[in-house]
C-alpha cells in the first residue's frame, strides 16, 4: 500500500494542518505556505542523520466520499536518526504524516516497513522510538507497534523554549524475529504480516482484528 523511496519527495500531499497538535512536539512546522514547506523538504533531503524518506502511496486512497488521493502521491515523511552503525542501533522519528495517511492501514504499514528495513536490511540489533513524554498519541503508537518502554529521561531536551522529558522505547532484534530465550517464540514481524493480510479487512477496508489482537493470537498460536 505504501513504499519508502529514500529521500523526501519535493512533491507532496497536503501536510498536517496548522491546528495539528503534533507540531508542538516536532522541531519544525507548522508551515504557513507551500513554499515554506517546500524549503523545509529540500533541507530534509540534504541530511544523512536524520535520513528522511518520503511515504508514497502504491494505490489510490479514498479521502472522502467524492475525493481520492491517487497512487504515487507523497503523503508524508519519516526518518532514521541516531544512526549508530558501530553499535547496530537506530531510531525511527521525525514523523510527519498528512491527514490522508494519519490513522490508516498505510500508516501502520509504513512503520512496519521502517522497522523491517532497520533490522533486516541495515542489520541493527536495536530500533528506538523517542518522544516527548507529554505526547500521548506518540507513546500509545509506540506501544501499539510493539515497542517496549525504557523509562523517561528528565529534562532531556529544550524544545520550543521549554524543558522536554523524553520517553524512550525500543524493539530488540530477537523481539522482531522471534526465538529469543525460548524455542518457538513468535516475533513481532509475524504479527505485523498477519495483520496486514487482506483477509483481516472487510470490504470497506476496516480491520477485523486490531494489531494488538493479532499479535496476541500469533504469539499464542492462534489463526491471527
Amino acid at each position: 500500500m505504501c513504499e519508502l523511496p529514500e529521500r523526501v519527495a519535493t512533491e507532496r500531499g497536503d501536510p498536517p494542518g496548522t491546528a495539528w497538535p503534533g507540531w508542538a512536539y516536532l522541531p519544525t512546522g507548522p508551515f504557513a505556505s507551500e513554499a515554506e514547506l517546500t524549503r523545509q523538504i529540500r533541507e530534509y533531503s540534504q541530511t544523512s542523520d536524520p535520513l528522511f524518506y518520503a511515504v508514497v502511496t502504491k494505490r489510490d486512497i479514498a479521502t472522502t466520499t467524492t475525493a481520492t488521493t491517487p497512487a504515487g502521491s507523497a503523503v508524508g515523511w519519516i526518518s532514521f536518526l541516531s544512526i549508530a552503525t558501530a553499535h547496530q542501533s537506530i531510531e525511527i522519528g521525525h514523523v510527519g504524516f498528512s491527514p490522508v495517511l494519519q490513522r490508516t492501514v498505510a500508516a501502520t504499514e509504513t512503520f512496519y516497513l521502517m522497522i523491517r528495513h532497520a533490522f533486516e536490511d541495515l542489520g541493527n540489533r536495536r530500533v528506538e522510538w523517542k518522544c516527548d513524554s507529554l505526547n500521548g498519541p506518540s507513546r500509545r503508537a509506540a506501544e501499539r507497534l510493539g515497542f517496549q518502554s525504557e523509562g523517561v529521561f528528565r529534562k532531556h531536551r529544550i524544545v520550543r523554549g521549554r524543558n522536554r522529558d523524553t520517553a524512550w522505547f525500543s524493539i530488540m532484534d530477537e523481539e522482531w524475529y522471534g526465538g529469543g530465550n525460548g524455542e518457538g517464540v513468535v516475533g513481532l514481524k509475524a504479527g505485523f504480516e498477519a495483520w496486514l493480510k487482506e483477509e483481516n479487512f472487510d470490504e470497506n477496508g476496516l480491520q477485523k482484528k486490531t494489531l494488538e489482537q493479532v499479535q496476541t493470537d500469533v504469539a499464542g498460536g492462534g489463526s491471527g
